[in-house]
C-alpha cells in the first residue's frame, strides 16, 4: 500500500487543492497539520528542506508542494508513484 503524507495548515488554498487532488484520485494520505504543533513543522522542514506548505511525501519520498503534485498528475507520473 501506498504511503501518502500531508504536511498542512488550516486556511491553506494550496493544501486543499493538494487534499483535492488525492481525494479524486481515491488516495489515502496522512495530514500533520504543521500550524498547530512545532514538532511536526520541524520535522516536515528537515525532511523536506521546505519551510511552506503543503509538503506532500509519497512513500518516504518527498514530491514537493501542490505545483509538484499537479505536475506530476498531468504528466501521468503520479498515478505510476501511487501504484
Amino acid at each position: 500500500m501506498t504511503k501518502v503524507i500531508l504536511y498542512t495548515k488550516q486556511n491553506c488554498g494550496y493544501c486543499s487543492a493538494a487534499k483535492q487532488l488525492l481525494d479524486s484520485k481515491h488516495v489515502t494520505y496522512t495530514e500533520v497539520r504543521v500550524d498547530t504543533d512545532s514538532v511536526k513543522l520541524e520535522e516536515m522542514m528537515r525532511l523536506s528542506g521546505r519551510r511552506t506548505v503543503p509538503q506532500i511525501f509519497i512513500n518516504d519520498q518527498s514530491i514537493g508542494g501542490f505545483d509538484d503534485l499537479s505536475a506530476l498528475a498531468t504528466s501521468g507520473q503520479l498515478d505510476k508513484l501511487l501504484k
